[in-house]
């Protein structure tokens, strides 16, 4: 992204805030975007000394056109999304996303998720409880955990995000080096802040928030995400619509984006070593097209 002087961005997942301090020192002015308080006055302390170029604005990405200056006509040059859990909420046991660590079952990425994980996990009958961890989590044993839990539950609500990983540990027995609560953990995190969701109104409003030349970067770790990203600017980026019963192409009336990037982006070997966690991102690029006279 050409973030220079000049240049107005939007970090749509401010977490920590190293995104927008690279899009700072670039000489960029910064709106950080953030549902999470704590990420929020965490960055702002960090990158305080950017004065007025960096600005925070709290919510979901989701509700990119709720944005007071968005509202007011105002565009970006770059919208960057970053997408699932910050380390710093990973990192912190008390927010309860991690089943390496005692904390109790929260997993809110900010205090408008309606539901805590606690919930899901304590109040969701077994089926609904067996599509969230199959539909979220692509976790194939996803019946026998959810039958593992209802049947613990019922004994004694569970409480902590330990309790529920020994559970799910117990239930499916553990194989290789991969813990076996990863993939429900996931899932119930997906769930519980509608992340999916969040996703798709995202995408819906890029075209209006981006000026005309404008950046949209996403940045995945799930292959649902980046199967609705893939497929959104895929769609986005035909400049014809075709189908076998139609006499010959027709426009697309959603033809909005020119990909900079066939592919899906990777990390390279010597990202992964300094950051692990970054292995399975994919980054997508695409540039907004100039509306047709």
């Amino acid at each position: 992204m050409e973030a220079g002087p000049g240049k107005f961005i939007i970090d749509g997942t401010l977490g920590g805030g190293g995104h927008s301090e690279i899009f700072l020192k670039a000489g960029a002015k910064v709106l950080g975007i953030d549902r999470d308080p704590e990420a929020l006055e965490h960055a702002r302390a960090r990158l305080a000394e950017s004065g007025d170029r960096f600005s925070t604005w709290e919510g979901n990405f989701s509700r990119l056109q709720e944005i007071p200056g968005i509202q007011q006509g105002g565009r970006a040059d770059g919208l960057l999304l970053d997408l699932g859990v910050s380390s710093r909420q990973l990192d912190s046991a008390a927010r309860g996303f991690s089943f390496m660590r005692e904390g109790p079952l929260d997993m809110r990425m900010g205090p408008s998720s309606p539901r805590t994980a606690a919930q899901v996990v304590n109040q969701s009958d077994e089926a609904d409880l067996s599509r969230i961890l199959f539909e979220f989590g692509e976790e194939p044993k996803a019946r026998r955990i959810a039958a593992a839990i209802v049947k613990q539950r019922a004994v004694r609500p569970f409480a902590t995000t330990l309790e529920l990983a020994a559970c799910i540990e117990k239930a499916v027995g553990r194989h290789g080096r991969t813990h076996p609560a990863t993939r429900a953990f996931q899932a119930i995190r997906m769930a519980v802040n509608e992340e999916l969701e969040s996703l798709a109104a995202a995408l819906a409003a890029a075209p209006s928030v981006l000026k005309p030349g404008g950046r949209l970067l996403i940045i995945t770790f799930h292959s649902l995400e980046d199967r609705m990203v893939k497929r959104f600017l895929r769609h986005r980026s035909t400049p014809f619509s075709d189908d076998p019963g139609w006499p010959e192409p027709r426009p697309n009336p959603d033809f909005h984006f020119q990909l900079l990037a066939r592919k899906a982006i990777t990390p390279s070997a010597e990202e992964i070593s300094l950051n692990p966690r970054a292995r399975s991102a994919k980054l997508r690029v695409a540039r907004l097209l100039d509306p047709k006279p």
